[in-house]
């Protein structure tokens, strides 16, 4: 039985790495033919999603997304719960821990969001989540302070993506040794191109929140789709879109190689 259970949790998981992969590839792509002026435009998860959907077999390819991202969801909530990876029970392996449960959280959404479009329930893309929720914060008391230590909480993430593209680690997860020579090349630039992409947008996210903090105005924070905005509307900025556009297109497609070759180690 333990084995059986194993064996869902790795196909359940591969099956969500290939769904966060197809998502994150769209937005690059969207975001490319925004830089190069071919009527693409900067989007976010949630615009993916509706890029999926407006497809010829839409609703069944975005079903399968979405069931494909409730398998990561599972995943991580594995991978808090029953540690398989032994992070442990010492401050940073719970703080990891942490983030896998709030990885799930994301990412629960975002499969409802799918199943929702499908449905016809809602899911659109209707409003800014992230001015939304920052108003919300900026109401309640020390809200200011709140906004801005998150801000500074997500600049910190960008920089740890930064490291982690430098010391690329994630190599450690990959079946190295059922690769050729020239996909595990290949994987690490992937890899690292795709972790340094994020970690500018996280960046520029978390500047927009330091800023939206400051002045006590939810305007100010972006998303995603935001972040890709502010970064096109800067000198070099078609240049600078393309640049991160590629590498968001390059991390979706090392999820496609994760989804491969990952070590999912799903004893539980």
């Amino acid at each position: 039985m333990r084995q059986q259970s194993s064996q869902w949790v790795d196909r359940l998981a591969r099956f969500g790495l290939a769904s966060k992969g197809i998502v994150y590839a769209i937005i690059g792509l969207l975001a490319i033919r925004a830089a190069v002026g071919t009527g693409g435009k900067t989007t976010d998860t949630r615009g993916a999603l509706e890029a999926i959907i407006t497809q010829p077999f839409g609703k069944f390819l975005l079903t399968l997304v979405g069931i494909g991202l409730i398998g990561y969801v599972l995943w991580r909530f594995v991978q808090a719960i029953k540690d398989p990876e032994n992070k442990g029970s010492d401050a940073k392996g719970l703080l990891q821990r942490l983030g896998y449960v709030i990885s799930g959280l994301i990412y629960a959404g975002l499969s409802l969001t799918a199943f929702q479009m499908v449905l016809g329930t809602g899911g659109g893309s209707g409003g800014n989540s992230a001015q939304d929720w920052t108003a919300k914060v900026l109401s309640q008391p020390f809200g200011q302070w709140l906004v801005g230590l998150f801000g500074a909480f997500i600049i910190g993430l960008g920089f740890y993506h930064f490291y982690k593209a430098y010391k690329a680690k994630f190599r450690q997860k990959l079946k190295l040794n059922q690769m050729s020579q020239t996909e595990e090349t290949w994987a690490t630039r992937l890899g690292r191109f795709g972790l340094a992409a994020r970690g500018v947008n996280f960046i520029v996210i978390g500047l927009f929140l330091i800023q939206a903090a400051r002045q006590a105005d939810p305007n100010q924070a972006r998303g995603l789709a935001g972040a890709l905005q502010a970064l096109a509307a800067q000198p070099y900025g078609p240049w600078i879109l393309l640049l991160v556009a590629l590498g968001l297109l390059s991390y979706g497609i090392y999820m496609g190689v994760e989804a491969r070759y990952r070590r999912i180690l799903a004893a539980i």
